[in-house]
């Protein structure tokens, strides 16, 4: 993995608004960087959304067409004005992996073991629990054994992020490591100090560990730069803190009755390479800090241009699947899931995962985070398949039209869902009604009116 490359994964992770603060840091350390231009200033709507906005922009000067963002009343579909877009996600490390795990090809066993697990991940990242504490919050019918737990885990630290569900600092870095091509400098010396020499690492015992490797100080600074390159507590990549602003990163619409997806470039502007000054270098072999600045310069210019490529295939083949939720609703959603994304496209899932984490979708019907689009599988009778988002709004739509008097209990809901051709058994009906905090029929009965 280049170092280019690792630029460019770690801008993918970005939302908008922390890209834009990392861009107006390169620009003031980087002298070799030139900004082309920034978004046209577009109207704002509302006084409230205004004194808001201003709050922001005195902090940001340069970003203050990124927080008057993108207001042009055509796109939504209805001729309504859009306002800000309050980010109420609060998504917690756990619930980034449960929902994951509900994605992933774990088979019932394995999913009941998941959760168990993910449940004693704390918040860096790490399993808390041995495995027999595990096993006592296992129903004990189950008769789950200590292999399926040690083979669940393995399955669960394929998750993201990277070096999730480890029991110790050095198995954290080796999940990173174990991440990279074969191929990359240092990486089997960096994959033996992360197992058996942190200690010699930490105290900075360089000239120990290169005796021990037999390895030069290139091969030993190569090796150390991939160690340092990891996460030590990669739970954190996952902020349960929901940030005050959403801006999309895509714009979504339909023109000539096609569906067309466009990259929002409020509040990141144009990057360029200062041509004069690159001049100034070719050929001259001083200047070895500017020469550094320049090669950085490109790598983030090329880092740019991947992410938005990338984005822009992953939004467009969801597009491509889930027309029918942008034209229906929740009902027409189809299932979706991170496997189907990267197959279309030809890139790993790890890579669909980290796009479609903190990433936003301006649509007719509102702004969706990319993740909103996915969804596990269930199967139809005649042997089709029907998504959970889907199957979610038709039990809303069954129980906001039941009888008040008469809830529908989850077992009926199930029984109307296969009259459907949707197969579905209560205990699933009951957790999607939970999902959608929505009481049981006997509470439901309680609360409203006779």
């Amino acid at each position: 993995m280049t170092p280019q490359l690792q630029q460019a994964i770690r801008l993918l992770q970005l939302p908008v608004m922390d890209l834009s603060a990392q861009i107006q840091e390169a620009l003031e350390e980087n002298i070799m960087l030139e900004m082309e231009e920034l978004p046209a200033e577009l109207p704002k709507t509302t006084s409230d959304t205004t004194a808001e906005v201003q709050t922001l922009t005195d902090e940001h000067d340069w970003q203050a067409s990124a927080m008057e963002r993108t207001r042009d009343s055509g796109w939504n579909g209805e001729g309504r004005p859009i306002s800000e877009y309050a980010d109420q996600s609060g998504q917690t490390l756990r619930e980034h992996l449960l929902w994951q795990l509900e994605l992933e090809h774990f088979n019932p066993r394995e999913a009941v073991i998941g959760e168990a697990l993910i449940d004693a991940i704390n918040d860096d990242g790490y399993l808390t629990a041995d495995f027999d504490d595990i096993l006592d919050c296992i129903e004990k019918d189950a008769a789950i054994k200590p292999d399926e737990i040690e083979q669940t885990l393995r399955k669960v630290q394929r998750l993201d992020p990277v070096g999730i569900g480890a029991r110790s600092l050095s198995e954290c870095l080796l999940l990173q490591l174990n991440q990279l091509s074969d191929d990359t400098p240092g990486l089997a010396l960096a994959i033996a100090i992360a197992r058996d020499d942190l200690d010699l690492m930490a105290d900075q015992q360089y000239a120990e560990l290169r005796r021990s490797h037999r390895a030069s100080e290139e091969e030993l600074e190569d090796a150390l730069a991939l160690v340092r390159s990891c996460h030590p507590k990669p739970g954190l990549a996952v902020s349960p803190a929901a940030a005050e602003y959403v801006v999309p990163d895509v714009f979504v619409r339909k023109i000539d009755n096609r569906w067309q997806v466009e990259i929002s470039s409020s509040g990141i502007p144009k990057l360029s390479v200062n041509q004069e000054y690159a001049k100034l270098l070719r050929g001259n072999g001083e200047h070895s800090a500017l020469r550094l600045q320049l090669q950085e310069a490109w790598w983030l210019v090329r880092s740019l241009e991947i992410r938005n490529e990338t984005l822009m295939k992953v939004a467009t083949c969801i597009v491509s699947r889930q027309h029918t939720f942008l034209e229906q609703g929740d009902e027409a959603m189809k299932p979706l899931v991170l496997r189907d994304v990267a197959e279309a496209i030809g890139m790993h899932e790890s890579t669909i995962s980290r796009v479609t984490t903190s990433k936003y979708m301006h649509t007719p019907r509102g702004v969706f985070e990319f993740k909103y689009f996915f969804s596990s599988h269930l199967s139809t009778v005649d042997g089709a398949e029907q998504s959970s988002t889907s199957v979610r709004a038709k039990i809303r739509k069954l129980i906001g039209a039941e009888n008040p008097a008469k809830p529908l209990s989850d077992s009926k809901i199930a029984a109307l869902l296969a009259a459907e051709g949707i197969t579905v058994a209560r205990r699933t009906v009951a957790k999607y009604r939970d999902a959608l905090k929505i009481a049981s029929s006997s509470e439901r009965k309680i609360r409203k009116p006779r």
